[in-house]
């Protein structure tokens, strides 16, 4: 490893995390509750339990909507394909 790469990574860094605001307000892009992806069958399975999430765990800055996803496709499509869910956790 370079002298200078661990001279930087030696440093702690401090940055404020910046969440970005919707400016829709609020409103669920329609593109995302046409079918359930496997991280709406994740969420889904898990009672929208966000400890269980990957994306939580990947510290992004930005408010979840799969809650929000998560009934409108159960109102608009269903629940998901039980074989696709097997799979998915197989």
């Amino acid at each position: 490893m370079p002298l200078q790469f661990r001279k930087k990574m030696s440093k702690p860094q401090e940055q404020k995390v910046r969440y970005i605001i919707p400016k829709n307000n609020g409103e669920i892009s329609s593109s995302i509750t046409q079918n359930w992806t496997d991280q709406a069958i994740m969420c889904y399975s898990s009672g929208c339990n966000c400890t269980e999430c990957s994306i939580t765990q990947g510290n992004y800055s930005f408010v979840c909507q799969m809650p929000g996803v998560i009934k409108i496709l159960l109102e608009q499509v269903g629940p998901p394909d039980q074989e696709r869910m097997q799979k998915l956790f197989a």
